[in-house]
């Protein structure tokens, strides 16, 4: 049982609570409040907000919404609010969605900086809001953030193995940890080569949990997840500006190991396996080159053309290892290419898949809780810019093909297990400008869609 977030007031307890409202237009303002609003400039365009006096303190809030209400727009109260207990006035399914929001959006990250204390903003929980659930929602989205927040001397391979470990003991889940050159003796060779740089103490990984692999009766679900804690680009080394957030780069993983929590603590009547390769992209003498061919786990030759194209090399690897286990759905996360946020921008992650109906259900589930994916072709056509005279297959697409998101997605695609649907997922995991709910750093996205459909699909 998991314990309810501290800003979560139960209804009973709700007493003295400030209404907040929603407001597309004035009409529904009493005319104290309108004249408020008048002096104050309010016109409930989206992302206003009027907070108006009562007696010797605040009568209501309004937020603006023009008209269009996003109760996803609540996420930055909690951050432009005044302490205090306040108390969502909105039909119920939109209450219950804004108070996620308003959750979502207390997020901070303090681990190196002090913040000045204040007094906690804090919701009386709507009606029907499942307190344990929304509370496990936060929590999962919170690890996912703070994962990549920490930057990578402290977010190292080791690092996540120990939260991995924590997630499966908590669930009382088998963990196994392949490590070090212990990698070419199970037949992990390209984990092992983008990984085999790195310092002594941060040796490459490959981390399995299994949960109630047992019960044969059950489908199998497998989460795989990139976990490159840092990405200098290897001996293509990144200019300064490009490797500044490369903390990041085990965004995946962090995904992966956070939805497995949840999948576990909802114990949703699935097997799970979540498979995490973390490595770090360093440079050194044993680094591997552009032009090394590299052995796969599942036999496949990888000319390397270019080291900075290193996480679908030990996503090839993870993948295989997760068609072992022949799933009947997988679903992997990695923050893999710029090419992605050229096409979508940082907020709207790419989903690839060539099942139409897991699309057509993810993307309902995202719709349903506000958490954007926008599917983008596996587009036969750019195969072969993957071909290379002397290997099965090259890491770095041909220029002519020029859709790099697109190329890496069909990169995955050849070592994806095949007994059941899959699903990649290219995110960014990452605010690049501070905004109220939306602090500049570690996101989650794709998480809470992707739990919204694994609940319509096994609940």
């Amino acid at each position: 049982m998991s314990a309810i977030h501290p800003l979560l007031v139960a209804a009973e307890d709700g007493a003295g609570a400030v209404p907040i409202r929603f407001a597309g237009t004035l009409d529904g303002l009493d005319g104290a409040a309108r004249r408020w609003a008048a002096i104050h400039g309010f016109e409930a365009k989206p992302g206003q907000l009027l907070i108006a006096p009562q007696d010797d303190g605040i009568g209501q809030v309004v937020v603006g919404t023009g008209p269009m209400f996003d109760p996803m727009s609540a996420r930055g109260l909690s951050a432009r609010l005044p302490g205090g207990l306040y108390r969502l006035e909105a039909e119920p399914e939109a209450a219950r969605t804004a108070a996620l929001a308003f959750l979502l959006g207390a997020y901070v990250f303090d681990r190196y900086k002090a913040r000045p204390d204040r007094t906690p903003v804090r919701l009386v929980a709507p009606e029907g809001l499942d307190l344990e659930e929304t509370s496990r929602i936060v929590a999962a989205c919170a690890l996912a953030r703070e994962m990549v927040d920490t930057p990578a001397a402290d977010m190292g391979p080791l690092q996540i193995e120990t939260i991995a470990r924590e997630i499966a003991q908590s669930a009382g889940a088998a963990i196994t940890v392949i490590e070090g050159d212990a990698l070419l003796e199970e037949n992990y060779p390209a984990v092992h080569a983008v990984g085999r740089a790195a310092a002594p103490h941060r040796v490459p990984r490959l981390i399995e949990i299994g949960w109630k692999l047992d019960r044969t009766d059950l489908p199998l679900v497998a989460l795989v997840g990139k976990g490159v804690v840092f990405d200098t680009g290897g001996l293509d080394l990144k200019p300064a500006a490009g490797m500044r957030n490369m903390k990041k780069d085990m965004g995946g993983s962090a995904h992966a190991l956070a939805l497995g929590r949840l999948v576990m603590q909802a114990d949703l009547p699935v097997r799970l396996v979540v498979i995490v390769a973390a490595v770090e992209n360093a440079v050194s003498a044993d680094a591997f080159r552009p032009g090394d061919v590299l052995n796969s786990r599942k036999g496949l030759t990888i000319e390397i053309g270019n080291t900075d194209a290193e996480g679908r090399l030990i996503l090839a690897d993870a993948l295989t290892r997760a068609g072992e286990h022949e799933p009947d759905l997988t679903l992997d996360f990695a923050t893999l290419t710029g090419a992605a946020r050229v096409a979508l921008g940082p907020d709207l992650p790419p989903l690839y898949t060539d099942d139409e109906t897991l699309a057509a259900q993810l993307l309902a589930a995202s719709a349903a809780v506000g958490d954007p994916l926008w599917r983008m072709p596996l587009w036969a056509g750019y195969r072969s810019a993957l071909d290379t005279e002397i290997a099965d297959m090259k890491n770095d697409s041909s220029a002519w093909a020029q859709a790099g998101s697109v190329t890496a997605a069909l990169f995955l695609q050849k070592f994806a297990p095949t007994t059941g649907a899959w699903a990649h997922m290219d995110i960014f995991a990452w605010n690049p400008r501070a905004r109220p709910g939306f602090p500049e750093g570690g996101e989650a996205q794709a998480l809470r869609a992707c739990f919204q459909y694994l609940k319509t699909r096994y609940l």
